[in-house]
C-alpha cells in the first residue's frame, strides 16, 4: 500500500502529456474543488479525473480483478471508492462543472486519449457560441 502513489502516477502523467500537447495548462489537484481532481480547467469550469482501474472498480479485465486476502477489508474498501467517485461527481455536475473520468486502461491509445480530451475540452467553446445566437 506504501508504494501506491495518489498523484503523478503513470496514466495521470500521460494524460498530463496530452494535455500539454494540446496548449492546456490545467491546474493539478487543487484543494478548492470537490473530490480534488487531477486536473481542473476552472475557465471551462471542467475537470478531468483519471482513475486507477483496479481501485475505482472499471468494468475492464483489470477492474473486475478481486485480491486475493482479506476479501473483509478489500471489497468494502474498493466498493467504497466506487461510490465517492460518483458521489463526488454528481456534487461537481450540481456545482455546474462538467466532469471526464479517464480510466488507467485508456491512457494506453494515446490518439484516442488525445481525441477524447480535446473533444471534451472544445465542448464549452462550442456551447458558448450557440448560446449567442
Amino acid at each position: 500500500m506504501a508504494r501506491v502513489k495518489g498523484r503523478d502516477t503513470g496514466p495521470e502523467r500521460r494524460v498530463a502529456d496530452v494535455l500539454r500537447s494540446l496548449r492546456f495548462r490545467p491546474v493539478s489537484h487543487p484543494a478548492d474543488v470537490p473530490g480534488k481532481p487531477d486536473f481542473v480547467f476552472r475557465s471551462r469550469r471542467a475537470v478531468v479525473f483519471v482513475h486507477g482501474c483496479f481501485w475505482h472498480r472499471h468494468k475492464c479485465r483489470n477492474g473486475q480483478r478481486s485480491p486475493k486476502t482479506r476479501l473483509d477489508f478489500w471489497l468494502p474498501k474498493l466498493e467504497g471508492n466506487r461510490l465517492r467517485d460518483a458521489r463526488t461527481r454528481r456534487r461537481l455536475r450540481a456545482e455546474g462543472w462538467r466532469v471526464l473520468v479517464v480510466w488507467e486502461c485508456q491512457t494506453r491509445d494515446v490518439v484516442r486519449l488525445r481525441e477524447r480530451l480535446a473533444r471534451f475540452l472544445q465542448e464549452e467553446r462550442a456551447g458558448s457560441v450557440s448560446s449567442k445566437r
